[in-house]
């Protein structure tokens, strides 16, 4: 590979983590070098679609963005704007208006000259301009609020000056707002008792504690008026002192009802505390928010390498929290979230810490545990089990009694060196290995899971490359009857195994590398990949009198078949390759049946229009239900192979078979055997009822060239 197409790889790696698409324009000759087609298909639209998205972009643009869009290629082109920027909406394929952004810039422009290339990038925006809209709303409620008060509302500088007052104080001073702006109490309107309030305000800013304030003075009517006034010192993310904010309410007449007064009084408490938590607090559960949690955490890292004490770090999930937003609601979910919560600081000790980060997730932190590792991580994992035994009582939503469980993961600090990112990166890690070890757990990070994970990084880029790189090979082994009168067996078809010959780890196992494709999605490529492969098998057998009627099968994982395009794709191989669709076998999982059955049934059936046939890989190992097992246009029922590694010794598997069996036969339905690997075995299978077989008896998978040669033996 030349150190050009490393870089060109470098930059589709970098374009592809950052989320960005790469455009090139010709100015000179008005060629596109490169279209932004990942965008189009980010909107839905299909690759066949995508030429005539871009030859009509503009129509696909909202039509009230469509002159800022033209207005800023235009100020860059003429020069007057150094760089393209714009954001704009799309029209996606569903309808919906997607928000994106274009940065680009001409590239060769010397002087006057207009310049060849045009190149830029576009990204979506469309999360960031929600945050954005509601954020302005928020905004707008506030101050619609404050502006709209009859509370009395200042802030304060350092030199107690102020810096903003709503309308309600405003226009209790001749000459309102631009009258007092920027003036000290002790200024504007002056006199002894708002020389006490500065005095006050100053008092705050020196020792960062709130006050209350009761000022007497004489309204621009001439009235003897009497304010309660809370000051509130405010401070910004780094704890800083910025600024003192003053919410004062008119109490003249509360003088004559104590209880009024400590209405009033409550709801400037109310109303303290409401500007207070906003920075801190998580709204719907009271407890730390992720920027709160932070700061006790940087502080707690600083006391912990000071005192040579541990903390810990607990990162809690809930299991399946979406399925029950989906099926009970937000509201419901939210109930759960605030019932958690509380479950949570009961668990912990007075001077720990539980946050909220968002979602359904948590945080826990520990500080003051022993200076020993052993002893520390025993002292987590003893709140690690009183969490899950707490988290996993049942819970009382409105009508619904509900049981919910916990993720846990945990991580151990002491070092002032490691950084926040870390420590949360460490813990969410050792969260998803509990998930992994079937959820409802608690598990702690250990450096060899990172090694683990940055190894599997690694396996999943050069997975990305190996179909590019022709790293993939298919194995074949022979499946066989028995029907034969001298007792020998015939061959009837093979199943097509996946291989990856790496050029470096050797041949990685399909155990390996399968589920790592199956979480990445590129199951769906490499299997395209084996059907076309296998297709093209089929062709190449079909000129042969010894190979012609072979039956080739190959697996088909869940989410390949779930691709709304996945018939056509069969239907594309088996014209391309020109074979007869009745020897093509797709094998498939029992995972297909545990949702969507109709969609699969319907899948199934447009493939069985093709001449597609099917057989049910693994069976007896998931969940298939009878019902629905009827209803699919099945033609094979696989035994799965731990059912035939004990059968000579074991009762209940061979019970476990001949019911398999029965049912297959019950349903007109063919059934194979894998796995098979002695004599005897192939005896119980026959005697049985079960003829068809695949297994090391036989042979084992082997290339193309082997298993031709064991066929003409």
């Amino acid at each position: 590979m030349s150190e050009q197409d490393i870089n060109q790889e470098r930059l589709e790696l970098a374009l592809e983590a950052a989320g960005l698409d790469l455009w090139e324009n010709n100015l000179i000759t008005g060629e596109v070098s490169r279209s932004a087609a990942k965008t189009f298909m980010e909107l839905g639209y299909s690759n066949e679609e995508i030429t005539d998205c871009l030859d009509n972009y503009f129509t696909l643009i909202h039509s009230d963005d469509v002159p800022v869009v033209q207005s800023a290629i235009n100020d860059h082109l003429s020069g007057s704007k150094e760089q393209y920027r714009c954001e704009f909406r799309i029209r996606a394929k569903n309808g919906s208006w997607v928000w994106f952004a274009n940065y680009g810039k001409i590239m060769d422009r010397h002087g006057d000259d207009r310049g060849q290339r045009f190149v830029g990038v576009t990204f979506n925006i469309d999360e960031r301009k929600r945050k954005e809209e509601q954020l302005i709303v928020l905004e707008q409620d506030t101050r619609t609020l404050i502006e709209n008060s009859p509370d009395t509302v200042a802030r304060y500088d350092h030199e107690c000056r102020r810096i903003y007052v709503n309308p309600a104080l405003a226009s209790s001073f001749p000459g309102g707002a631009e009258k007092i702006l920027g003036k000290k109490p002790s200024e504007i309107p002056g006199g002894p008792e708002f020389d006490k309030f500065e005095a006050k305000i100053v008092e705050v800013f020196a020792t960062g504690n709130n006050a209350l304030f009761e000022l007497k003075w004489q309204g621009k009517d001439g009235k003897e008026l009497c304010n309660h006034i809370r000051l509130t010192a405010e401070r910004d993310s780094s704890g800083r002192l910025t600024s003192v904010l003053a919410i004062g309410r008119d109490i003249t007449e509360l003088y004559e009802s104590r209880a009024a007064l400590k209405r009033a009084n409550a709801q400037l408490e109310n109303m303290n505390d409401l500007l207070q938590s906003q920075a801190t607090s998580d709204p719907l559960t009271g407890l730390p928010n992720r920027r709160f949690m932070l700061d006790r955490l940087k502080h707690a890292l600083a006391s912990s390498s000071r005192s040579g004490r541990e903390g810990a770090l607990l990162f809690i999930d809930l299991d399946n929290f979406k399925t029950l937003n989906d099926t009970l609601g937000h509201d419901v979910g939210d109930q759960l979230l605030q019932q958690v919560a509380h479950r949570l600081e009961t668990c912990v000790r007075e001077g720990d810490t539980v946050a909220r980060l968002g979602g359904d997730e948590f945080v826990v932190m520990l500080e003051d545990l022993s200076e020993k590792d052993l002893e520390a991580a025993a002292q987590t994992e003893a709140v690690g089990e009183k969490i899950l035994a707490a988290l996993n009582q049942p819970y009382q939503l409105g009508k619904h009694e509900y049981r919910n469980t916990p993720s846990i993961g945990a991580t151990l600090f002491n070092d002032h060196q490691q950084s926040l990112d870390e420590l949360l990166k460490q813990a969410d890690i050792a969260m998803y290995q509990a998930k992994r070890a079937g959820r409802n757990a608690l598990r702690f990070f250990d450096p060899q899971m990172q090694e683990t994970i940055n190894s599997r990084a690694t396996l999943e880029n050069e997975l990305r490359k190996a179909l590019e790189l022709h790293q993939f090979y298919l194995f074949y082994q022979v499946q066989v009857d028995s029907v034969q009168e001298d007792g020998s067996h015939r061959a009837t078809g093979a199943e097509a195994l996946i291989r990856w010959a790496h050029p470096e780890r050797g041949l990685v196992s399909p155990a390996q590398f399968i589920p790592l494709a199956e979480e990445t999605g590129l199951i769906v490529p490499i299997g395209l990949w084996v059907l076309d492969t296998a297709c093209a098998q089929l062709k190449t057998w079909q000129h042969d009198a010894l190979t012609r009627g072979l039956v080739l099968a190959v697996n088909v994982s869940a989410k390949q078949f779930r691709q709304p395009d996945f018939v056509a794709q069969v239907d594309a191989a088996v014209q391309r390759h020109g074979i007869d669709p009745k020897l093509l076998k797709l094998e498939l999982t029992e995972s297909l049946l545990l949702e969507n059955i109709q969609d699969t049934i319907a899948t199934m059936n447009a493939l069985r229009e093709i001449g597609i046939r099917f057989s049910l890989d693994d069976f007896g190992t998931g969940y298939s239900s009878l019902q629905y097992l009827k209803q699919l246009p099945l033609d094979q029922l696989k035994i799965d192979q731990s059912f035939i590694c004990d059968l000579v010794s074991d009762s209940s598997d061979r019970a476990i078979v001949r019911t398999i069996i029965a049912m297959a036969q019950s349903l007109n339905l063919n059934v194979i055997a894998e796995g098979v690997e002695t004599e005897a075995q192939r005896q119980i299978l026959l005697e049985k009822g079960c003829i068809h077989h695949q297994g090391y008896l036989f042979s084992k998978p082997v290339p193309i060239n082997q298993f031709e040669a064991q066929l003409r033996r």
